[in-house]
């Protein structure tokens, strides 16, 4: 059976709603599981609120690691680099964002 986008949003919410694992529900309300599974990872992915920024060109790779350059600002970043001083990074980037704005 095809379903439109519509009946697809609407199985998607009660679904989510209903806290069930996506294969349990899809079982439960006789949808072929495979398919309610494939749903509902597009579905999720599409409500995770996190937007793909693809870079004007690649970052340059040295021995040392990844240089990020945009205008006259280079942000190296050593490979290896642990998701806690990432987060220190970004952060410090935002702040000086906030900051300029003023």
């Amino acid at each position: 059976m095809t379903y439109s986008k519509e009946e697809k949003a609407m199985w998607l919410e009660d679904w989510r709603q209903s806290g069930k694992s996506a294969w349990t529900y899809a079982k439960e309300n006789g949808l072929i599981p495979q398919t309610f599974v494939t749903w509902a990872k597009k579905y999720t992915k599409e409500k995770s609120g996190f937007v793909e920024i693809k870079p004007e060109r690649k970052p340059k790779l040295n021995a040392s690691g990844i240089v990020i350059e945009k205008g006259d600002l280079k942000i190296h970043l050593p490979f290896g680099i642990s998701s806690n001083d990432l987060s220190a990074v970004i952060e410090s980037l935002e702040f000086s964002v906030r900051r300029a704005s003023i």
